[in-house]
């Protein structure tokens, strides 16, 4: 009986060595594994330092990632910019990739960054590159760069008629400064604009007034919603008006919480969103939702389709999608028999106190992406510089309501002829497109924008996201109370996770979460040692039997 125990003991401690060893070996051959990818997908970029000068014997490639709003004469701006500039640096390719969304843009860009495969060159927005930065030096800080003697803005060795850091509007500029660094130049520069069907206006018997008032557009919105006894609106003879359509309700709801001085976000990251005043804008919001008065685009369509269509009264949208809004708009895309004549009006957003007012300044900006290679990185900051030249800027902001963000562009001689002839015809000169491009023009000083840091785009897509699901559940007959709003605030904090911006924002000396793979690899290591030590206990053991 011993002997048959002492040989069902060996037996049992040969099938454990034996499974030990092979899970031993797996979990050292999974470590292996792991490191390699581990190293491949967070391997950090050096710090970039400006070289001495740039290898002209050396062909370089890079990836220029933008935005157009599917307007071809956009597209041909870019192109042949691109074409220009190779011509200048022939060992310079740079290789396009056009979006319709800065979100795309942005989703990719998260993507690719684990394979370091991010682009060199990208349009895209402050509140995205403070997410970029999470990602030890992937973007490249500029202030240096600026001020290089040689390949700087105005550096004796670039090649092309770059504007000097002087030359670029200051408050423009400053958008792309966080974080104690400037992370990016600015592109183009547009604002919000209140496109107005002034001939309804004044059919509903008020006076377009210089400056609007949150009240008289609600006043007159409400007034245009009466009907005949056929269900026909008295104002337009149709069976459709939504008077007044907001593009984007993140603007909306910032731009209020501005002009009342109430809180959004600070400097820290810090999310003051749910607040008081944002309670009594929803109120207000689902007042006019639950007549009919207001819609969104979300929720409705573009309001340009609208307008153009004689079924709505005030349109906001941005100033760079001027040539699609009135009854002559070039790029609008309802067909010639739905459009309904009228005189268009531009005015800035309405307002709460028009003596102080508050207006968004937004637009796409230009950041470059660090490489290990500073030859390729001086490359992809040249070409960045390149779209600051009057031919880039004035080019592009002739294709919509856009403002060259450089002194040098906006004081040309070309760009001063361009403003002049507003409303020569219903293409390049289409007075709405002009006017919206005076509209920022002509109130810089009035433009701001909201703080920047990791989890700030979240915060402005919760903003927007109050006034879409506080609209859509007027239109669902759900009742707005107290109640409904505390439940609302606690959904975005959890669908937006705003409970961890804060934390992430003021915890700048963070470097923050280990990646998966590390965290991986680490308890594969500690399993593959515990189980080694298993291993030579049971050998032990086995002696001594």
């Amino acid at each position: 009986m011993k002997k048959n125990t002492t040989v069902i003991v060996n037996q049992r401690a040969r099938w454990c060595g034996n499974l030990l060893r092979k899970c031993t070996s797996f979990l050292l051959l999974s470590t292996l594994l792991l490191t390699l990818t581990a190293c491949h997908g967070s391997q950090e970029q050096k710090v970039f330092e400006i070289p001495a000068s740039f290898d002209t014997s050396r062909n370089f490639e890079i990836s220029f990632w933008a935005k157009n709003d599917t307007n071809m004469t956009q597209v041909e701006i870019y192109k042949q910019a691109i074409a220009d500039f190779e011509d200048l640096y022939p060992n310079i390719t740079v290789n396009l990739r056009l979006y319709t969304d800065y979100g795309k843009i942005y989703n990719d860009v998260i993507t690719n960054i684990s394979t370091n495969t991010t682009p060199n060159v990208c349009i895209t927005y402050p509140d995205h590159i403070a997410t970029y930065l999470q990602g030890m030096n992937l973007v490249v800080p500029l202030e240096e760069l600026f001020a290089n003697a040689k390949y700087g803005l105005g550096g004796s060795e670039v090649r092309f008629d770059a504007p000097t850091k002087e030359e670029i509007i200051p408050q423009f500029l400053e958008e792309c400064a966080f974080d104690g660094h400037y992370y990016a130049i600015p592109y183009m520069r547009s604002t919000e604009a209140c496109y107005i069907n002034k001939t309804y206006v004044e059919k509903l018997g008020y006076t377009l007034p210089d400056k609007l008032t949150w009240d008289f557009v609600w006043e007159v919105s409400e007034a245009a919603m009466a009907q005949d006894a056929e269900g026909n609106f008295l104002v337009n003879g149709q069976k459709v008006m939504i008077p007044f359509l907001y593009k984007s309700t993140d603007n909306m709801m910032i731009q209020m919480l501005k002009q009342k001085g109430a809180g959004y976000s600070n400097d820290a990251g810090d999310n003051l969103l749910f607040n008081d005043t944002t309670t009594e804008f929803l109120y207000t919001i689902a007042e006019h939702a639950e007549t009919g008065a207001f819609s969104t685009f979300k929720i409705s369509s573009y309001p340009a389709n609208f307008l153009n269509a004689g079924q709505c009264v005030f349109a906001v949208d941005s100033t760079a999608g001027a040539t699609w809004m009135g009854s002559y708009a070039p790029l609008s895309d309802i067909s010639e028999d739905k459009f309904v004549e009228f005189e268009t009006e531009v005015r800035a957003v309405p307002q709460f106190d028009t003596e102080n007012p508050y207006m968004i300044s937004q637009g796409p900006s230009v950041c470059v992406f660090n490489k290990n290679d500073s030859q390729e990185v001086l490359a992809s900051w040249l070409f960045a510089q390149y779209l600051l030249t009057n031919e880039v800027q004035i080019g592009y902001a002739k294709t919509e309501g856009y403002v060259p963000v450089t002194s040098k562009a906006q004081e040309s001689a070309e760009y001063t002829d361009y403003i002049s002839r507003c409303g020569e015809d219903n293409d390049l000169y289409y007075d709405v497109k002009l006017k919206a491009s005076a509209l920022l023009a002509d109130n810089v000083e009035y433009t701001f924008v909201t703080s920047v840091f990791n989890g700030s785009a979240s915060l402005r897509n919760a903003a927007g996201q109050l006034i879409e699901n506080t609209t859509k559940s007027v239109r669902r007959k759900e009742e707005i109370n107290e109640a409904y709003f505390t439940k609302l605030y606690d959904d975005m904090n959890s669908l937006y996770r705003l409970d961890q911006v804060n934390t992430e924002a003021s915890e700048k000396t963070d470097l923050g979460k280990l990646p998966g793979t590390a965290v991986a690899l680490l308890v594969t290591l500690a399993v593959a040692w515990i189980l080694m030590g298993v291993y030579v206990g049971v050998e032990w053991l086995k002696k001594k039997k």
